[in-house]
């Protein structure tokens, strides 16, 4: 079976989005009966009821009613129902778009009458595939990413049957069928896929566009039948077998996986492919109307999405809420409107179409006048449309009037860079004012109309008019107008914008590149086109860079990898349906230059599609489809090519076009290329990958100069076709040839910052952009260009030139190719405004009137026309009853004045004046008339008005007024005049006079005036009989001081004469400078000389005196107003004639007088300083009147440049003493400074100098910078330290004290170059005088301090401070004799005065009160304390000139507690004293040989007796026959063994007890063995050896310290016994053995024989652990 018709083409495209579940149902319906014919309506699962009774009856099925398109049905099929809605109302919506929409109307009984206006038979058909086409096409370009398109499936269609003829009628009210034929399911429904703006409506589109198209193609499933219409109504029937249902639920799976293959796709399509911005196909137009009549604008719009239509008046938003009846705004089918019912006056507005979507707003205007018949003019032929004069405009009120469009502070030539914000401005004044009938502001650039955009933004306030560059580019160069328009009439002002490169990132890098465009845009590949920069960095340009970007991104790609030289290039590569932006680089030598501007997107699509998509052109719904067979074109390969041509040629690439085949199937073709050599056959296949969709293509790779062809073949599923006629030969090379210099450049004057240019176009110019032109100073050598963006034409004003600068010019030409070479350089020209003739004078009035003639003043013209006046015409005219009559010429000879006497005039007639100004150009035009005035004889006793009143030398605050005398001076002599004066902009009664009384002169210096306020001043007469008229009122004058305004300067040169000298910058060639004094001209010359030069004019004093006195002026003429002053008075005059008498007679300025002074090494410098000495400046040295020279005992000198004259002596003497001078000479200047030396004077000079001399002799070596000093430190202690330079390793340092050396243990380092000695605990002994001496090999140097008397004293006072400040706060201590306050001082000295007081009272001290000093403590003891001592006591300490004090308070709980501690160690002290001890006698350890006697004794102590017994290894031991213990006079205890065994060895212990306490002392007994003898040991006689040691007594607390140390082991000592008596006074008495070490006693042997014992001493620490026991305390 065949395809339909309009399927036939885009069987590819149908093919890519069919998933194989999908296609395997499809085929399955191809091969059904191919005989049968439907007509189809839209209903239910997709499918169409035609018949009328089902439109209406079944709720699962679609009614086709043509005023709301497709209405919603079953809801058993929303998600199709809605998908098909959406698509029939984006048919209807891009069906009304089309321009001629404009004829349908909105219903669906219009529509079908309509649809008799588009009977075109099959031609209409085709038509309509078309349509079609376009949205299949676009549809796939949304599918062909897709997932769906690369799966695996067969791109063939099933076998389709032959299809029979299928007829489908539609039925209108009179049931006749109608011939125009439209496809039910158009391309239209379908071009909008992808680009709508919910993914759930692109779901819905794709769904109803495949259910439909499917349905469509086989004409299965459904069969309708026409049966007779009977006379009440039509019938249809219907039949639907099983096969039919299955296929319809076969359907629906299919249809439900296309659904979601097509969601996943949507959600990675680019949506921005195939956007674009709205635009205006059909734009509202204006109307002008009579009251009470109904208007309708109309307007139709592009754009995708489907843009959103607001109508504005008056910028304004319509809201038809608020006004019904009044406002009908409607959208239909792409059609808007706004209608208008009852217009009335106040309708007469600016409305406003806004379209926006999302890739834009767009905006169109259209006005509405409101007109009322006013009788004037026949409104039958306003309404018509009259065309009105040029000039005039159709008012409000209904008649054609003339409006007056004033420009006022508008914008000048304006200058620029790129990415900076430029705006430009202008108030526009319009009068008559009708406020509802607004002005259209248009802003065009080269002559071309500005649409506002992201570059552009334009305001309208109502009064100014502004248009602002965002971001100013070279594209924004050119001439700005701002047209005004108002009805018919409209007025234009106009000023160029210059727009200079940005700077460079690079130094010396080209321009940017401007106007990046896009051509000839296609499927795969764009030609992109630029203009190349003026500047070029100082270096050729070696080509340009092409960067492109997908739009939506940010990555910017590199289009070619080596830069190309043609401003042209293809860009292939692109993918179908993305949208693309491009910017184009420089490159030269030094660098690669900025981004141009990015273009405009472009989408890679089709020129036919994207014309569609743009236009949408579509017919409307008849309800009508005629379907006739066709035979199959399935498997056709395509015909070859045909046009193919090359269109364009470079060096670097070929471009060739061609057209597609006439035979090519219903499939898309694709092409390939292939090129060969010229005159061969060797074709190679350049494409060899992928094919090429577009009918365009690029050949790169191509070797320069060779000659090649080029041929085109076809190809599609079926196969590749036979290659296209090759074309003719090509050359690879530059078709377009860079175009030659312009020639014959021609500078004219114009301005006097601007010069035009013209030239004439380079011979056998091509395809010229435009042109470059560049302008130097005449020799500078350096070019700056002109413009920036390339002008058409070869005329061009250069503007932003320096006046009075001769500069020269070049042009050179652009095109495609490149730049031409720059022309020859124009003739210089200087730049001066252009000689022009004057403008009018104006202000003319009558200054005298006699019988017979009048005088008349005038004002200069505003406009001088580059050159000064030559003077003046003056022509007149009689005026009866109010007619005038034919001028007449009052003067043949110009006159230079601006006041003239015309002759010979009639009495009592009235006339009228004009006056002409003429100058070198010519004579100008002439003056407006002046008002009537009337010949008559004054007879006033006032004088008449002072004329020619100018303002000059005008400044910021002030401004000096000139006029002149008035011709006719009334009854009596003019005695004075008064200058009155009031801003521009105030009333006439806020005129003011400036001066009191009347002024004398004729010319006034006015100041206190407002920095950049307007004023206007007029001057009045006054004589005996009263003022006079004012005069004139003088134009505005702004009082500010213009940029590069210069002063008079008075000048008195090296010879003495004295000038004043003026200097100009802006003069023109006919400029001269005019001195006057008191602003008259000065005519005698015998007082001053005037010379002038170039831009400098002087006037010279011949020989100022009091004759010279004045205000003396220059002007100079031919400019605006350039003029200065200088007032010489008498104060003036005094002090120019000093100065000149100081330059005829100079002496030579000194800074200082001669002046001496000691060097470093005791030479003596003698100097003086002058202001300013010339190179040739001599001294000459003068001593006692006596010249000396340079030599060995003088070393003299001048320093030209600093003005610096010294002389230096080695050495002082007695033999110079006397006067020095110094003697100058510089040119025609001298000088003198003198200095006496003599006396006293001489005497201290040479002495310090002898001194100084020493001390640098001595700093030759080792030496103090700081002499010997002394420091106490935060310790108290006393630092001797100095500072020293000049040190090295070897140097030493010693201390002496009072001529005898301390010894320093450590060696200085001299670290920071300070030696220091520390004295610690300073006082009286430490007095004296201290000398530290430096020495090396280099020499010594000492430093003596004598701390004695009052230095002594003065060191004491600090160190007693500094003791007293460390002092501790007082605390309180109780002892066992009563309460001790104490503090603790670093240490005392006896300098230090220590008082006490107690409650404001010196304490006096008593044996009971005392103080002291113990160590660091000074203490105040106050023993057995009473309640009197409570109270407050301070501690006074003294150091000589300050006092410390230091408080504590001894009362309340502070003294209960201290007496309480001190009765506590009272009875601690006493028990100690009395209690029982032993003192001492006992050793630790006794060694004796068995046998031996053995005597031990001690003595006890205690108050009373104690009682004392021994203990045996801890056991009670008694005397017995063997060992004797004696208790003698209660104080000796002995221990007496007679012959000792080893039984006896083992410790004894004796324990002495009383009231107070116990004590026990042991002692180890060790018998040894000796066999053979017997020794006895006896104590107290000769045969007895006592061995004793002294115990240490401790007490129960410090038996406890002792017991937390470590036990040392005890060792033997032995102890040799003689035979001596041992003293009686050997054991001390109790009371004085209380802390007294142990002793050794000797033994003594009675049988003459040596008896050795041996004692184990230990520390005291460790007695406890011996065998000492812990005193027991008594209850």
């Amino acid at each position: 079976m065949s395809l339909p018709f309009y399927q036939r083409h885009h069987e590819h495209y149908d093919r890519a989005y069919r998933h194989k579940a999908l296609q395997s149902t499809v085929s399955q319906y191809q091969k059904e009966t191919k005989s049968k014919s439907a007509v189809y309506a839209q209903g239910s699962t997709a499918y169409s009821r035609g018949s009328a009774a089902y439109r209406h009856a079944s709720a699962a099925d679609f009614s086709l009613d043509s005023s709301a398109a497709y209405s919603h049905g079953s809801s058993a099929y929303d998600l199709e129902s809605a998908a098909y809605s959406y698509g029939s109302t984006a048919y209807d919506h891009s069906a009304a778009q089309s321009k001629r929409s404009a004829a349908y109307s909105l219903d669906s009984e219009s529509l079908s009458k309509s649809s008799a206006a588009y009977r075109h038979g099959s031609e209409s058909i085709n038509k309509l595939a078309a349509a079609y086409r376009l949205g299949s096409e676009a549809y796939s370009l949304g599918l062909k990413d897709s997932n769906l398109m690369i799966e695996d499936q067969s791109y063939k269609m099933s076998p389709k049957a032959k299809r029979a003829k299928q007829n489908l009628v539609s039925e209108d009210k009179e049931n006749k069928a109608i011939d125009y034929s439209v496809p039910i399911f158009t391309g239209r429904e379908v071009s909008i896929s992808g680009i709508t703006d919910t993914e759930e409506e692109r779901i819905k589109e794709s769904a109803a566009y495949v259910a439909k198209r499917n349905l469509f193609a086989t004409g299965e499933g459904v069969s309708v039948s026409k049966v007779a219409k009977s006379t009440s109504e039509e019938q249809h029937h219907e039949k639907k077998s099983r096969k039919v249902a299955i296929r319809e639920s076969a359907e629906r799976v299919a249809l439900k996986k296309t659904l979601e293959d097509t969601q996943a796709f949507h959600k990675k399509l680019n949506q921005d492919k195939l956007l674009h911005a709205p635009e205006f196909i059909i734009e509202p137009r204006s109307h002008t109307i009579w009251e009470k009549q109904n208007v309708r604008f109309h307007c139709s719009v592009a754009g995708w999405p489907a843009p959103r239509v607001t109508w504005y008046k008056n910028n304004v938003p319509i809201d038809v809420q608020t006004h019904p009846d009044k406002y009908i705004i409607e959208s239909r089918y792409g059609l808007h409107s706004l209608e208008i019912n009852t217009c009335d006056f106040d309708d007469t507005a600016q409305y406003r179409a806004s379209a926006m979507n999302v890739k834009g707003e767009i905006s169109a205007y259209a006005s509405l006048v409101v007109k009322r018949y006013k009788g004037e003019i026949d409104a039958s032929l306003l309404y018509a449309g009259t065309s009105m004069p040029l000039g005039f405009g159709v008012t409000p009120h209904g008649y054609a009037s003339r409006f007056e469009i004033r420009f006022v502070d508008k914008f000048d030539v304006a200058f620029g860079r790129e990415g900076e914000t430029m705006s430009l401005g202008c108030t526009v004044v319009i009068s008559p004012d009708i406020k509802r009938f607004k002005p259209d502001i248009e802003w065009y650039r080269n002559g071309v109309l500005i649409t506002p955009s992201k570059w552009v933004q334009m305001h309208w306030s109502g009064e100014r008019a502004s248009l602002t560059l965002t971001h100013a580019n070279k594209e924004d160069e050119g001439l700005y107008t701002l047209r005004v328009v108002m009805g018919d009439y409209y007025e234009e002002y106009s000023g160029y914008v210059f727009v200079r490169d940005a700077d460079a990132e690079i130094p010396g890098a080209p321009g940017a590149p401007l106007d990046v465009q896009c051509l000839d845009a296609n499927k795969d590949y764009v030609i992109v086109s630029w203009k190349q920069p003026a500047v070029d960095g100082g270096n050729p340009i070696l080509g340009y860079f092409i960067d492109r970007c997908e739009v939506g991104t940010t990555h910017w790609t590199q289009c070619n990898e080596t830069p190309v030289k043609f401003a042209r290039f293809p860009v292939t590569g692109l993918i179908e349906g993305r949208s693309y932006i491009f910017r184009v680089r420089a490159v030269n030598k030094a660098g690669i230059s900025l981004p141009s501007r990015v273009s405009e997107p472009v989408a890679a699509l089709d020129p036919a599609d994207r014309a569609r998509l743009r236009s949408h052109p579509s017919a409307p719904w008849t309800g009508q489809i005629i379907v006739t067979e066709e035979e199959p074109a399935e498997g056709v390969v395509p015909g070859p090519p045909t046009d193919l041509q090359v269109i364009e040629a470079t060096k670097n690439y070929v471009v060739l076009s061609w057209k597609p085949p006439g035979q090519r199937g219903h499939e898309g073709i694709m092409y390939f290329v292939e090129k060969c050599i010229a005159g061969t056959e060797d074709w190679q296949r350049v494409n060899t990958e992928i094919p090429v969709k577009s009918p365009r293509f690029a050949v790169f790779d191509l070797a320069e100069g060779k000659s090649y062809c080029f041929r085109v073949r076809c190809c599609n599923s079926a196969g590749i076709g036979e290659p296209s006629e090759a074309t003719e030969a090509t050359v690879v090379d530059d078709k377009l040839d860079i175009p030659k210099a312009p020639g014959r450049i021609m500078p004219t004057r114009n301005t006097d910052t601007s010069v035009v240019v013209t030239w004439t176009e380079p011979p056998d110019a091509k395809e010229l952009v435009g042109y470059y032109i560049e302008s130097s100073v005449v020799g500078s050598g350096r070019w700056e260009p002109c413009n920036n963006n390339p002008v058409k034409g070869t005329r061009f004003i250069c503007h932003g030139l320096i006046n009075g600068e001769k500069y020269i010019f070049r042009v050179r030409a652009v095109n495609a190719a490149g730049l031409s070479e720059f022309s020859q350089d124009s003739e210089p020209i200087e730049v001066q405004a252009a000689i022009a003739a004057p403008s009018p004078p104006y202000d003319i009035m009558v200054l005298e009137s006699v019988r017979d003639s009048m005088v008349l003043g005038w004002k200069q013209p505003k406009v001088i026309g580059g050159t000064e006046i030559t003077g003046y015409y003056v022509n007149y005219r009689e005026v009866v009853d109010g007619v005038p009559g034919k001028w007449m010429e009052a003067n043949i000879k110009a006159i230079s004045e601006r006041a003239y006497r015309i002759q010979n005039l009639k009495e009592n007639m009235v006339y009228q004046f004009q006056v002409a100004a003429a100058n070198l150009a010519g004579v100008g035009t002439p003056s407006l008339p002046s008002q009537p005035f009337k010949c008559e004889e004054w007879t006033i006793a006032v004088p008449g008005p002072p004329h020619d009143v100018t303002c000059t030398e005008v400044r910021k605050d002030s401004l000096v007024l000139l006029w002149k005398e008035p011709v006719y001076t009334g009854r009596s002599p003019i005695a004075g005049y008064y200058v009155d004066m009031k801003e521009t902009e105030a009333k006439e009664e806020c005129w003011r006079s400036v001066n009191e009384k009347p002024l004398q002169k004729k010319f006034l210096k006015i100041g206190d005036l407002k920095q950049g306020v307007s004023y206007v001043f007029r001057v009045r007469a006054t004589n005996q009989a009263g003022v006079g008229k004012p005069s004139n009122v003088t134009d505005p004058v702004v009082a500010e001081t213009r940029p590069g305004t210069k002063e008079v300067v008075v000048d008195v040169d090296d010879n003495g004469v004295i000038s004043l000298n003026f200097e100009c910058d802006q003069m023109s060639p006919n400029s001269k400078f005019v001195w006057s004094k008191n602003y008259e001209p000065i005519e005698d010359d015998s007082r001053l000389n005037i010379d002038a030069k170039g831009g400098k004019s002087k006037a010279t004093f011949k020989d100022l005196g009091e004759d010279d006195l004045g205000v003396y002026s220059c002007v100079v003429t031919d400019t605006d107003g350039v003029s200065s002053s200088h007032t010489i008075d008498e104060e003036e005059m005094k002090r120019l004639l000093a100065l000149s008498h100081e330059r005829k007679f100079p002496t030579v300025p000194l800074a200082s007088e001669l002046a001496v002074e000691i060097l470093e090494k005791g030479e003596v410098r003698f100097w003086l300083q002058a202001e300013k000495l010339s190179g040739n400046a001599k001294a000459n040295f003068v001593f006692n009147d006596k010249e000396i020279f340079n030599g060995e005992k003088y070393k003299m000198k001048v320093d030209q440049k600093t003005g610096l004259v010294e002389m230096i002596m080695d050495k002082l003497e007695d033999k110079d003493e006397g006067t020095y001078t110094f003697q100058l000479q510089d040119g025609k200047a001298t000088n003198q400074s003198s200095l006496v030396l003599i006396g006293d004077v001489f005497k201290k000079l040479q002495d310090e100098a002898d001194f100084q001399r020493k001390e640098w002799h001595r700093k030759q070596g080792p030496h103090f910078v700081d002499k010997l000093g002394w420091e106490v430190t935060d310790d108290c202690n006393v630092m001797l330290k100095c500072k020293v330079a000049n040190i090295k390793k070897e140097t030493h340092i010693v201390w002496y004290k009072d001529d005898r050396e301390i010894m320093v243990d450590e060696e200085h380092d001299f670290k920071d170059g300070v030696c220091t000695l520390l004295i610690s605990e300073f006082s009286k002994k430490d007095a004296g005088t201290y000398e530290v001496i430096l020495k090396d090999d280099r020499g010594k140097d000492s430093s003596e301090l004598k701390l004695k008397d009052t230095a002594f004293a003065d060191l004491m006072n600090e160190v007693c401070r500094r003791i007293a400040l460390s002092a501790t706060d007082l605390k309180i201590r109780s002892t066992a004799e009563g309460i001790r306050l104490y503090s603790y001082v670093t240490y005392y000295v006896e300098d230090l005065r220590v008082g006490w007081v107690h409650n404001d009272t010196q304490i006096r001290f008593t044996d009971r009160v005392k103080t002291g000093v113990t160590g660091e403590q000074i203490w105040l003891q106050i023993n057995e304390p009473t309640p009197q001592d409570k109270g407050k006591y301070t501690m006074e300490l003294f150091d000589g000139k300050t006092g410390h004090k230091k408080t504590v308070d001894l009362s309340g709980q502070a003294f209960d507690e201290a007496f309480a501690e001190f009765q506590r160690l009272k009875q601690a002290a006493i028990a100690e004293k009395n209690r029982a001890r032993v003192l001492g006698g006992l050793p630790d350890v006794v060694t004796i040989q068995e046998g031996k006697a053995l005597n031990l004794s001690c003595t006890v102590w205690g108050d009373p007796t104690p009682e004392v017994s021994w203990l045996k290894n801890e056991k009670a031991f008694v005397s017995d026959a063997n060992c004797t213990l004696k208790f003698e006079s209660g104080k000796k205890v002995s221990f007496t063994i007679s012959a000792v065994s080893t039984l006896d060895s083992g410790k004894y212990s004796i324990v002495v007890k009383n009231q107070y306490g116990t004590e026990t002392s042991d002692v180890t007994v060790i018998v040894i063995s000796v066999s053979g003898q017997t020794d006895t040991v006896q104590g107290h006689d000769q045969n007895t050896l006592t061995v004793s040691k002294k115990k240490k007594i401790m007490t129960a607390n410090k038996r406890k310290e002792a017991e937390k140390k470590d036990f040392i082991r005890p060792h033997v000592e032995e102890i040799i016994a003689t035979e001596e008596t041992p003293d009686a006074n050997e054991i001390p008495p109790a009371e004085m053995e209380k802390n007294t070490k142990s002793k050794q006693q000797a033994a003594k042997v009675t049988d003459g024989k040596a008896a050795v014992a041996e004692t184990v001493p230990q520390p005291t620490e460790s007695l406890d652990k011996q065998g000492k026991k812990p005193l027991e305390k008594k209850p």
